[in-house]
């Protein structure tokens, strides 16, 4: 019996249909034969009966697809587009059906795969420059502590307090790392213990008081007298709020105040139920608007001369972030220069049971 070509044809475009990735089918004469709903928007709903060429523009593409026709040889190749401002990665699979069958492209996204690529290569990058900083101090320090300082008593006591700076600021930034590292291993798992955050509060500001009264910062609170009952891991959180806390204390500059206020949210539109807001607001210079969005990212420093001189590694706020994400909270930010900076933890408020 005679194959059908018309059901063939039906079959093929039924199967490409199914396939949830962008799927499409050249013919022998170049032209685009079959195509799913994805591939219509990748490619443009008038791709169907185009000469390939006309939706497919990228050359590496394009001298594959040609190959491919002539040979009947499978590949594989990397398509970038623009959607939305952004850039997106496929790879593209090519294979051709039966021996003399039309040519199949299928398109998997491996965005989000570049993406992480492209970010471990970038820390890696943040973490070398880091440290390339104080090792060259050090280096530099012990090279004339063996050669012209070697008999020069003050100077060897001078540059061993600045080695010992730069040495606590690897350690704190190696210590910073761990800690970002633990928080990642753990954000998919939610804490489920029960705990008052006025506990946690108190703690760290009591840790502070120190470093508070050598800034001449006075540390004022408003948390009310209602417990802030949450469900959370009571370490990272005290994480968290010291150093929030901190941060004000050092950037917002001396003989100055520090207010911890807590307040409850009957409904917020993130977290999409009753929540608790602690926020942390200092009276310093600010932050212009433009950095806010990239204060959490890793060594992001809006201002990072001035963070490098008070010890900031440049990951204490991608580490809240990521405490706050495996509490189900967010943090927000607001400043304006010269108004001062106020970071508002929210969380999931956990009533009392009735």
């Amino acid at each position: 019996m005679t194959p059908d070509p018309l059901a063939h044809r039906s079959l093929m475009h039924e199967v490409i249909g199914a396939i949830p990735s962008p799927t499409l089918a050249i013919d022998r004469f170049e032209r685009i034969v079959a195509l799913n709903a994805a591939a219509k928007a990748l490619l443009g709903r008038n791709a169907m009966g185009q000469i390939f060429t006309t939706a497919l523009r990228h050359p590496d593409l394009v001298e594959a697809v040609e190959r491919s026709l002539r040979d009947q040889t499978p590949r594989s190749i990397t398509y970038q587009v623009t959607e939305s401002g952004s850039d997106v990665f496929y790879d593209v699979h090519l294979q051709t059906i039966g021996d003399t069958g039309p040519l199949l492209l299928s398109f998997l996204n491996v965005t989000d795969l570049a993406q992480a690529g492209q970010m471990r290569r970038d820390f890696v990058a943040n973490v070398s420059h880091e440290l390339r900083t104080p090792l060259a101090a050090l280096m530099g320090f012990i090279e004339t502590l063996r050669g012209p300082a070697r008999e020069d008593v003050a100077a060897q006591g001078r540059f061993l307090n600045i080695m010992a700076g730069e040495a606590e600021r690897m350690n704190r930034l190696v210590g910073d790392l761990l800690s970002l590292s633990r928080v990642e291993a753990e954000e998919r798992v939610r804490p489920t213990t029960r705990l008052d955050l006025r506990d946690v509060l108190q703690t760290a500001l009591q840790n502070l008081s120190r470093l508070a009264a050598d800034n001449n910062v006075t540390l004022q609170t408003d948390l009310g007298q209602a417990p802030l009952q949450v469900l959370g891991d009571a370490d990272q959180l005290l994480q968290v709020f010291t150093n929030l806390v901190e941060n004000a204390i050092k950037y917002g500059g001396n003989s100055q105040s520090v207010e911890v206020t807590a307040l409850n949210c009957a409904h917020d539109p993130v977290l999409r139920g009753p929540a608790l807001q602690i926020v942390v607001a200092d009276h310093g210079p600010g932050i212009d608007p433009v950095h806010l969005p990239r204060l959490t990212e890793r060594f992001y420093r809006a201002d990072s001369h001035r963070s490098r001189e008070l010890g900031g590694t440049g990951l204490g706020l991608a580490i809240v972030k990521h405490i706050l994400n495996r509490h189900r909270g967010r943090l927000k930010i607001t400043s304006q220069p010269g108004q001062g900076a106020k970071f508002a933890v929210i969380l999931p408020l956990l009533h009392d049971e009735p």
